[in-house]
């Protein structure tokens, strides 16, 4: 009974690490600007132009997001895609980003000026 006690005691802890390793592995690193040169092509029709105004759903501006705050820009692209805010370029775009690569991409736009 003992020997039953305590492998069922080491398979339960061994699933926790397990667990927590594979947890681990799937954490977003920090974002690298490097990474998001091969990301960026979705933003810069719209957020790379200076003044630009776009008619769709309704004209407005789009805002230039160079230098902005990375967590800023973090924050937007979840709510985003989630839902949260709505537009729907921005649906779509987001929509397609795996979380490394919004943290690859605002880590690459909060380090221009």
């Amino acid at each position: 009974m003992k020997l039953r006690t305590t492998v069922l005691r080491t398979a339960c802890l061994l699933a926790v690490w397990v667990s927590c390793a594979a947890q681990a592995a799937d954490a977003v690193k920090p974002g690298d600007a490097q990474a998001a040169r091969d990301k960026i092509s979705m933003c810069i029709g719209c957020h790379g132009i200076a003044d630009y105004k776009t008619a769709f759903p309704e004209v407005y501006r789009v805002p230039m997001i160079a230098g902005q705050n990375a967590k800023y820009i973090e924050n937007a692209l979840n709510e985003y895609k989630k839902g949260d805010r709505s537009h729907p370029t921005m649906d779509a775009v987001a929509g397609s980003l795996s979380d490394q690569d919004i943290a690859d991409i605002a880590a690459y736009y909060s380090n221009l000026k």
